[in-house]
């Protein structure tokens, strides 16, 4: 897969979304308090709660603001009830899309989930049409500047399942339950830590050698998590370093 990055797409479309700062913190914010409502607000006892917690204070939220999220979570402060949704859809070329969200309104949601895509010329998909293609794994994306051989020391026993040349990063995978387990034994090293968080991993990829192709993709892609009840966008490209770039400069 060197030379050959699935993440490299997701990077270029995660700088677009960080950029709009108090979106990206109200979207993280609701991850937090879903994850308390869902498992309870100790962060030990939360496997999930305490990826999503680890997810907002990497982005910079307030301390604060995460503790309130989770007392609204579990019930000390009044909240919202936010319900897990995720569609199912195709981008232009075939190309197979999760979206995940969390809403407090179901009929608002599915319908500007299915008028983004047809705008950009996507598709929704029934249920079950394009899930059965990803299996949900933790991704932990550290510098190729580490060296392989200790990493694997690192994190083989905290529950790394493979570590991949992603060209410019190394790409750990791991069982949803041993994300913390990995990120936590990264951190007593002090290796830097680029991204860590759950996500659902196509288990087989399709290639995009068509610079307007992926550019479509991406932009669809940037839409779809500008709405504010979409959570996360997993899709089951992949993309030769090179065209990324380009498509990135360009």
């Amino acid at each position: 897969m060197s030379g050959h990055s699935k993440w490299a797409t997701i990077k270029h479309r995660k700088g677009a979304a960080d950029a709009k700062r108090g979106k990206l913190f109200a979207k993280l914010i609701k991850q937090v308090e879903v994850a308390a409502r869902t498992g309870g607000g100790d962060l030990d006892a939360n496997p999930t709660l305490r990826t999503m917690y680890q997810k907002a204070r990497d982005n910079s939220v307030p301390l604060d603001t995460i503790e309130r999220a989770v007392k609204r979570g579990t019930g000390e402060l009044e909240g919202v009830d936010y319900e897990q949704i995720t569609y199912e859809g195709y981008a232009p070329g075939g190309i197979a899309l999760l979206i995940e969200c969390l809403t407090d309104n179901r009929n608002r949601t599915s319908s500007e989930i299915r008028s983004t895509l047809t705008k950009h010329g996507g598709s929704l998909a029934e249920p079950g049409a394009v899930s059965w293609q990803f299996e949900r794994k933790g991704v932990v994306l550290v510098p190729t500047s580490v060296d392989e051989e200790d990493l694997m020391m690192l994190t083989v026993d905290a529950g790394a399942e493979d570590i991949v040349d992603e060209g410019e990063m190394w790409r750990i995978t791991t069982a949803p339950s041993d994300l913390n387990e990995v990120r936590e034994a990264l951190d007593e090293a002090e290796v830097a830590v680029e991204f860590a968080d759950l996500a659902m991993l196509p288990t087989s990829t399709v290639e995009m050698t068509d610079a307007s192709d992926l550019k479509k993709l991406l932009n669809l892609i940037e839409v779809l998590d500008d709405l504010d009840d979409v959570q996360d966008v997993q899709d089951n490209s992949e993309a030769a370093a090179d065209l990324v770039e380009s498509v990135r400069a360009g």
